[in-house]
């Protein structure tokens, strides 16, 4: 074959696999707008159901719970039933959010449907990184997982605008819209329509070649590694699949544990971004920023127009990573990053803790008003253009064949376990903001040390390779 027609062949291979990532992503934008959806609704609900500082952040963080027991199991299912089924599933579990917490009559109707939802979140945060870099050539795989990122961060957009746009129609989230019913349960509503899109076009892709190699379905394996890789080296790529997926056993939760005991290493360093990734407090700008605005002096109205800007500085961010991550490489952004959190951070922390309290609330005078704010945006910035992204695309790569999808489902449960307890905390912490900002850029400056330590460059490595990590801590080879 000539260098030019090989060339043509890697050029339509390369749009097939954008376009197959790129609908998986679909779930992450599902991810954004769930998670993000309950940051217009917070003052309502509080106000419609009476309820204090504590029910209000268990409400809200109860999509987390159920985020991380999604995520515990979508590794194991994902492993038994394929990438494609779970993804139709999490469809199934964002629609039934969607109505159930629009509809709801009681804050136990909101936590109950807010887990529904979030369970379908923790599925959508295992399977949707795996499935991209499964189906990613290596060349382009760091931007191909970067699009999860970038979709989660467009579901955040779309949640926020969606939020602004029906408060400004009612006059205000708790005012009365359409059908009777107040703009904050239309905010909730409103994700069933990207969550029948996702389910639908979740018909319109192929299953994962290591799935299918993995469950011996060979001929389609390969009619899928054709479509995304081209023709070059195909049956070198079955052979190696194959050799690092070869087993007796069926997958378990025991192939995380080195057979002298104790998890691998790569599954404590995906453990620790996943935590890291979460207690930098980036949350805390999406889930309470109206809240935290309004308690410094901006009025419902100026607090949602700084929030929907502060998700779209999120998604050029993330565009930035996605130019940058196949070039620079995971590691050196995650270190960027990590520094311009800590310094953001430290400034917001210091901004706090010398603002007089007036009425309980910390007053921001003079010029510390806009230094917190652009604060908070650089802050955005830093975290948009590295963890973010970067952490997504490393949980996807890192793992061996064998372990990923387990090892992926026990790191997404433990960052979503680590986003609970930040979020949970929040309300109470409304009081002592300069504490808390100043607990979150503590972590960034660990997460730097952890990455400095603890993470190696995975930039064009391809999936196979990261087998041999096992045999290095003592995984006996299969034989033949």
């Amino acid at each position: 074959m000539s260098e030019r027609a090989v060339g043509d062949e890697q050029f339509a291979s390369g749009q097939s696999a954008v376009r197959i990532a790129s609908v998986a992503a679909l779930g992450g934008l599902l991810f954004g707008y769930d998670s993000a959806v309950i940051n217009g609704a917070v003052d309502a609900i509080q106000k419609h159901f009476e309820i204090g500082n504590a029910s209000l952040g268990f409400a809200v963080a109860s999509a987390l719970l159920g985020a991380a027991a999604g995520a515990m199991t979508a590794g194991r299912l994902a492993d038994r039933i394929g990438r494609l089924a779970v993804m139709k599933i999490a469809a199934v579990l964002f629609l039934l959010s969607a109505i159930g917490t629009g509809l709801a009559t009681g804050i136990w109707m909101i936590v109950l449907f807010r887990i529904v939802g979030g369970i379908g979140v923790g599925v959508a945060s295992v399977i949707a990184p795996a499935y991209i870099a499964e189906v990613s050539p290596p060349h382009i795989r760091g931007r191909l997982g970067s699009l999860q990122q970038l979709a989660i961060v467009s579901g955040i957009f779309l949640s926020l605008a969606v939020d602004w746009l029906l408060a400004h129609l009612a006059g205000g989230s708790d005012q009365e819209l359409w059908l009777g019913m107040a703009a904050w349960r239309w905010m909730f509503l409103m994700m069933a329509v990207p969550a029948i899109v996702y389910g639908a076009l979740a018909y319109t892709i192929p299953e994962s070649p290591r799935y299918l190699v993995a469950t011996h379905r060979i001929p389609e394996a390969r009619r899928v590694l054709t479509r995304l890789l081209g023709t070059k080296n195909l049956e070198i790529t079955i052979n190696r699949i194959q050799e690092t997926l070869e087993r007796e056993d069926k997958p378990s939760w025991r192939d995380l544990r080195k057979p002298t005991g104790g998890l691998y290493g790569i599954v404590w360093v995906g453990l620790g971004l996943s935590i890291f990734q979460q207690f930098v407090g980036i949350n805390v700008i999406f889930y309470y920023s109206n809240v935290l605005w309004q308690a410094v002096g901006f009025d419902e109205s100026s607090s949602f127009t700084i929030t929907v800007i502060t998700s779209v500085v999120n998604i050029l961010t993330t565009l930035i990573a996605i130019a940058l991550i196949d070039k620079v490489g995971r590691k050196p952004l995650l270190l960027i990053g990590s520094s311009g959190m800590a310094i953001t951070l430290a400034t917001m922390a210091v901004i706090f803790a010398s603002a007089p309290v007036v009425d309980g609330q910390p007053n921001l005078e003079g010029a510390a008003g806009p230094i917190a704010l652009v604060a908070a945006n650089l802050f955005v910035v830093a975290f948009g253009m590295s963890w973010g992204p970067v952490v997504w695309v490393l949980l996807g790569e890192m793992f061996p064949n064998r372990i990923r999808a387990a090892a992926l489902g026990l790191a997404a449960a433990g960052q979503w376990t680590a986003n609970w307890l930040i979020t949970v905390t929040f309300p109470e912490l409304r009081n002592f903001l300069g504490a808390a900002y100043g607990f979150y850029a503590l972590c960034a400056v660990l997460s730097l040390l952890f990455v400095w330590r603890f993470v190696r460059e995975t930039k064009g490595v391809s999936l196979e390779d990261m087998h041999s990590e096992l045999l290095r801590e003592g995984q006996p080879e299969n034989k033949a």
